[in-house]
C-alpha cells in the first residue's frame, strides 16, 4: 500500500449533495466516502445539529475520514461495506437516517495507484480489492475460479461478447504460469480479444468484470437498496451515482418497484394506501454536463438517480 496522494475529482458533486440533503438538522450517510468530496460539501449544508457518517472499505479513505472527523465533530467514519449499513447504524445507536449517498465509481487514487492493481495501464500486483486486508485478491480469483464461471462473469459483469474465448485463454495461460501482475493479465486478455473497440483497451471490460466479482459490488448494492427502505426516515433521500449499466439498472428497477408497490392480481379492488408504495423518484436521471466530462473524462458514464422515502 502506498501513502502517495493522487488527485481525485468528485463526480456530480453539487447535483448529488443537493439531491440528498433536505433537512439540515438530519443524520446523513456517505456510503462511499472515498476522499471526502461529497462529505465535505454535505457537511457545509448541515446545521450544527446535523450529523454525517462516512463508510468505506479502503484503509486510505478511512485515514482521510479520521482526519476530517478531527476537523468537524459532526462527522465520523466507519470502515466496512455499505452493504452492512444497518448493522453499522445499530452499533451507533441509530435507527433512521435522513439521507444515503452512494458514489459507486472506483476513486482516482485507487485507479492511479499501481499497487492497488485496479488498472491495466500501470503494472502492479493483481489485487483489485477495495479493502486489501479482506477477501480474495484478483490474482487468487483468476487462479482458482472455474472457466465457466470466469466466462459468466466476463459476460454478465463486463458485458464482453468474447467472454468464453477470453476465459478459455485465461485458463490456458494460468496453467503455464501464475498470473500475478496487472499488465501480465492485460496482455493475455488483449491477445484473446479478436475485435478491439475503438479508443478502448481490449481488456477494459474484463478488468471491470473481475473487479466487480472480487468486491461483490452488485451484491453489496442490492443489499443496501433493500435496507434503505427501512433505514430512511419519512422524506429521507437516496442518491446513487452509477458508472456501470448493471448498477444503474439495479437502481432504476429498485426505485420503480418501490414506486409501484405490491404486485397484486389485476382488478383487485385496493386503495392507493394498500399498495404499499415506499418511494418516489425525484426528477429524472442526471448525467454530467459537457463541461464536467471535458474536465474529468472519468465522469462520462456517470448517472445519478434520487428517490425519496414516502411516509408510512
Amino acid at each position: 500500500m502506498t501513502t502517495t496522494e493522487f488527485l481525485h475529482e468528485t463526480v456530480l458533486l453539487h447535483e448529488t449533495v443537493d439531491g440528498c440533503v433536505h433537512n439540515p438538522d438530519g443524520i446523513y450517510i456517505d456510503g462511499t466516502f472515498g476522499r471526502g468530496g461529497h462529505s465535505r460539501l454535505l457537511l457545509s449544508k448541515l446545521s450544527a445539529a446535523g450529523r454525517l457518517i462516512g463508510v468505506d472499505k479502503d484503509p486510505l479513505a478511512i485515514a482521510t475520514g479520521q482526519a476530517l472527523a478531527q476537523e468537524d465533530p459532526r462527522f465520523q467514519i466507519v470502515q466496512g461495506s455499505f452493504a452492512q449499513l444497518k448493522s453499522h447504524l445499530t452499533d451507533l445507536g441509530i435507527e433512521h437516517v435522513d439521507g444515503i449517498l452512494l458514489d459507486l465509481g472506483v476513486s482516482s487514487p485507487q485507479l492511479d495507484d499501481a499497487e492497488r492493481g485496479f488498472s491495466f495501464l500501470r503494472d502492479g500486483p493483481l489485487d483489485m480489492r477495495m479493502d486489501p486486508d479482506r477477501g480474495i485478491s484478483a490474482a487468487e480469483w483468476v487462479a482458482t475460479t472455474p472457466e465457466a464461471e470466469i466466462a459468466w462473469v466476463f459476460k454478465e459483469y463486463g458485458e464482453e461478447r468474447f467472454a468464453k474465448r477470453m476465459a478459455r485463454r485465461l485458463v490456458q495461460a494460468r496453467e503455464q504460469q501464475a498470473i500475478t501482475r496487472t499488465v501480465q493479465l492485460a496482455e493475455i486478455l488483449k491477445e484473446a480479444n479478436p475485435a478491439w473497440e475503438r479508443h478502448k483497451h481490449p481488456a477494459t471490460r474484463t478488468f471491470q468484470a473481475i473487479r466487480i466479482a472480487v468486491n461483490n459490488e452488485l451484491g453489496d448494492l442490492e443489499a443496501l437498496l433493500h435496507d434503505s427502505v427501512d433505514l430512511l426516515s419519512a422524506y429521507g433521500r437516496l442518491a446513487v451515482i452509477s458508472f456501470h449499466s448493471l448498477e444503474d439498472r439495479l437502481v432504476k428497477r429498485f426505485i420503480r418497484a418501490q414506486e409501484k408497490g405490491r404486485e397484486l392480481p389485476p382488478g383487485l379492488p385496493v386503495t392507493e394506501d394498500q399498495l404499499g408504495k415506499t418511494m418516489r423518484r425525484i426528477g429524472k436521471a442526471i448525467k454530467p454536463s459537457a463541461d464536467e466530462v471535458r474536465s474529468n473524462a472519468r465522469s462520462r458514464s456517470a448517472v445519478l438517480r434520487v428517490a425519496e422515502r414516502l411516509p408510512e
